[in-house]
């Protein structure tokens, strides 16, 4: 592999006084979807919920492990069929495995893997309702994650563990007699028009290129205001809270590329440790880096970088003050400036928590007009953009809009999903609403409409689970601790108008 370069300085920056705090944003579920948004000038519709459908919580992979998706997902094929219907082909990602639930203690070495299904699609007609099942998955294989030396990426926490690729710092974890092998908590998916690929990591806030076949080519750092130390060395577990950086597992959990194959983006899920305050509410200023990969597949350093500003919302769904952020979850590319971004709660199906979901979005979002923070002052090692959680004085966030609330409890009903999160059952909505990607329509009638995927990550959370050697029962259970039924992974399916520029570029 090539080396890589990053910001050596360990001097952190100091910067003007703040300015101004994230913006308090807070919606009941029972609020509708918008129909039409305007942002940047450009005007987007959405036509609401059109249809879902479900994968078993226990249904096993290509290895005979449980098949735990979609933390992040790239629909391959897309046609539409003489029956009116629609078919094509997808890629998965799960993240690291089966984590500290059920009879797993911690982490297991989880070979990290894409899984592929064929799929299929029928929308629900106007005013129709049913069960989730206008969508079908069918899993047809998947491979394996390899490195240079074609050893399998593990899921497993590294703890102390660090090996270098290149001038990038990877975590590595000790899986038994195969050795020492990469970790990776995989949170992203980004394919290329070639067939490659790149994976956003939760451990190092690394970027990993692969080609087609899920061989390792290259790996992007962090900028050093990113990569999470600790002490003056690398902090890579999710057990360690680092003294900056990226905060434990709230790597890049949203990475994507433009259209046209020329721009990596990467976002973290949200603020880095000196971007925080003490309050939950005060890490809501996250960063999204642009990289150019138009000639080098794995560059050393972003050449943009923007504050986006997350919703906060208040958890308990009362009338206090906010108190939480809804950290971001996906991140899908529009253009080369705009964006869907998936930002969420952490109430639902698997989160043990009765908690209301109160906050479940897909927000539009437009860096055109941000302030370009890339450089040595914002990207050293203790850097802040947002020290104490409030942007820095002068510094222009991206823009925003909410496009779909993914809360909206009649459109939900449609499809046969609740919000009953003080007595979840199989139909209750999942917490962890993590992948989204767009199809074409394809509809003589409406040439700008897509489809827009939003996929569910089930944790590997199912009774009957198994990797390896290792059975386990891993049911979400109730606040009580009851175990309900299994988290069976989600996909709902919105239709979208996109103004024509943006449709034009959503072909196969």
């Amino acid at each position: 592999m090539k080396p890589f370069a990053c910001a050596a300085s360990l001097l952190a920056l100091s910067l003007a006084a703040p300015s101004f705090a994230a913006p308090a944003v807070y919606l009941t579920p029972d609020t509708a979807s918008p129909k039409t948004v305007t942002l940047g000038g450009a005007g987007f519709v959405n036509h609401g919920l059109v249809g879902a459908g479900r994968l078993a919580a226990s249904a096993r992979d290509f290895q005979g492990d449980t098949l735990g998706s979609f933390s992040g997902m790239a629909v391959t094929e897309w046609r539409r069929t003489a029956d009116g219907g629609y078919e094509g082909k997808l890629l998965t990602l799960p993240d690291r495995g089966p984590n500290g639930v059920g009879t797993v203690a911690g982490t297991t070495p989880y070979d990290n893997r894409i899984h592929a299904f064929d799929l299929a699609f029928r929308p629900l007609a106007d005013g129709a309702s049913g069960g989730a099942d206008q969508l079908t998955l069918t899993p047809t294989g998947g491979f394996l994650l390899k490195d240079d030396k074609g050893h399998a990426f593990t899921g497993m926490d590294p703890g102390d563990g660090v090996v270098f690729c290149g001038q990038a710092a990877c975590p590595s974890a000790l899986t038994g007699p195969g050795g020492f092998r990469i970790s990776l908590d995989g949170e992203a998916l980004a394919r290329l028009p070639d067939g490659g690929f790149y994976v956003g990591d939760e451990y190092a806030a690394n970027i990993y290129r692969f080609d087609a076949h899920g061989a390792l080519k290259g790996v992007i750092a962090p900028v050093a205001a990113v990569s999470p130390r600790k002490d003056g060395r690398p902090a890579l577990s999710s057990e360690i809270k680092p003294q900056s950086g990226r905060r434990p597992n709230q790597g890049f959990e949203g990475v994507a590329v433009s259209p046209d194959g020329k721009r990596l983006f990467a976002l973290l899920q949200s603020a880095a440790v000196q971007d925080s305050g003490e309050g939950d509410a005060e890490r809501a200023v996250t960063r999204l880096f642009v990289y150019d990969i138009e000639k080098d597949p794995t560059p050393a350093a972003p050449i943009a970088e923007y504050a986006v500003e997350l919703p906060v919302l208040r958890a308990k769904g009362d009338g206090g003050a906010p108190d939480k952020v809804a950290a971001q979850s996906e991140l899908l590319a529009l253009s080369d400036h705009q964006f869907l971004v998936l930002a969420r709660d952490g109430a639902g199906l698997g989160s043990g928590s009765a908690r209301p979901t109160v906050y479940r979005s897909v927000l539009l979002v437009d860096t055109a007009g941000a302030t370009n923070l890339a450089g040595a002052e914002s990207d050293a090692t203790g850097a802040a953009i947002a020290p104490g959680g409030v942007l820095v004085q002068g510094v222009v966030p991206a823009g925003q809009a909410q496009l779909v609330n993914l809360a909206d409890r009649a459109s939900l009903a449609r499809v046969g999903v609740n919000l009953d999160n003080a007595t979840p059952n199989a139909s209750t909505l999942p917490e962890k609403l993590e992948s989204l990607a767009i199809v074409p329509a394809l509809d003589p009638a409406a040439p700008n409409d897509v489809f827009l995927l939003v996929g569910s990550d089930n944790d590997f959370q199912t009774a009957r689970g198994k990797v390896g050697d290792l059975a386990f029962d891993a049911a979400p259970k109730t606040p009580e601790g009851a175990p309900t039924a299994d988290n069976d992974s989600l996909v709902l399916v919105y239709r979208l108008t996109l103004p024509a520029d943006l449709a034009a570029q959503r072909r196969f």
